[in-house]
């Protein structure tokens, strides 16, 4: 009687092994592959789709905790991704952690979303405290996430140490002027962060005059969107005080706000000075042609900006005559009316 030999993963023709791998999802090959055995370690970092496997797209796919904890493990030891879109999938704190874990060993993955999930300020602390040791990410995603203000400050403790990440989504993240405090302060020590967005947040003229002043220091920072907060023309002063001073941000946003003409016309003194912002963003305030005389008068000095977005104010066809002469005479310069 002959002994047959059992088909074993070790003895399995490679041919075999890679219809299997052609027949798995990105997940499955990403999760559940490596480190089954050595040999199938080895071909799967031969294989073409592993190999190129640089962007993992897994936004609504309702991932238990045990697959996100599956995730992190892979991403402790793999060497090629470098974007992970994992937003939606209803990650609470436990499975943060899970992630802020795999980051602190990671070495490649440069952008990460986890927006629109269930997390808390305390999965960001142990997400904050992968970001002080973690040396490759560039882009975090966190918006539509209980963060809070606690959550705000941890990120903020943890900006003052990382030397890498350039751009933060905090959009509605129940950020209110306590958390724009922390971020402030974070914002007059980090050297490294150019984009950051607070979007519909409750941010208020307190928290507006703490990122103001930080930005009279900071040298880095080029796009802040403060949109859909709770900025009145006060808010809009210290942002225009900051602009008169700061010579590094090119984009402002400040749509859907409570700003008014006086709001208006400190920020067209600011852009009689200013000589790098190109971008401003008024859509949706309380402008009226009063405060359109403002801004277009100032417009005919600042030769920087290039785009202004002053739709769904308060503005007649005479107020909106104002800036219409402007772009005979300046091509370069795009308003939204």
């Amino acid at each position: 009687m002959t002994n047959t030999i059992k088909p074993s993963l070790d003895t399995l023709p490679i041919e075999i092994i890679y219809r299997i791998f052609n027949n798995l999802d990105d997940f499955s090959m990403f999760c559940t592959m490596q480190n089954v055995c050595q040999r199938i370690n080895t071909i799967m970092n031969k294989y073409y789709r592993y190999r190129t496997l640089t962007t993992l797209q897994l936004c609504n796919k309702k991932l238990s905790s045990q697959e996100i904890e599956r995730l992190a493990n892979a991403l402790k030891q793999n060497k090629k991704l470098k974007t992970l879109d994992i937003g939606l999938n209803n990650i609470d704190d436990q499975g943060l952690d899970y992630l802020a874990n795999a980051l602190q060993q990671n070495h490649t993955l440069v952008n990460l979303s986890v927006h629109l999930n269930k997390f808390s300020s305390q999965g960001i602390a142990s997400l904050a405290k992968s970001l002080q040791h973690n040396q490759t990410l560039t882009r975090l995603n966190l918006h539509y996430n209980d963060i809070g203000d606690e959550g705000a400050k941890y990120l903020a403790n943890a900006l003052q140490y990382n030397k890498t990440l350039q751009k933060l989504n905090l959009q509605r993240d129940h950020i209110s002027d306590q958390g724009a405090y922390h971020l402030a302060n974070a914002l007059q020590k980090n050297q490294t962060l150019t984009t950051l967005y607070i979007a519909e947040n409750q941010i208020g003229d307190a928290g507006a005059k703490y990122l103001a002043d930080a930005l009279q220091k900071n040298q880095t920072l080029t796009t802040l969107y403060i949109a859909q907060n709770h900025i009145t023309n006060k808010g809009a002063k210290y942002f225009a005080n900051t602009l008169q001073k700061n010579a590094t941000l090119t984009t402002l946003s400040l749509k859907r706000n409570q700003i008014g003409d006086e709001g208006a016309y400190d920020l067209a003194n600011a852009l009689n000075q200013n000589k790098t912002l190109t971008t401003l963003n008024l859509k949706w305030n309380q402008i009226t042609d009063q405060g359109a005389i403002y801004l277009a008068e100032a417009l005919c000095q600042n030769i920087t900006l290039i785009f202004l977005d002053i739709r769904f104010n308060n503005l007649s066809d005479d107020g909106k005559d104002q800036f219409l002469n402007i772009q005979n005479y300046n091509p370069r310069l795009r308003i939204l009316l």
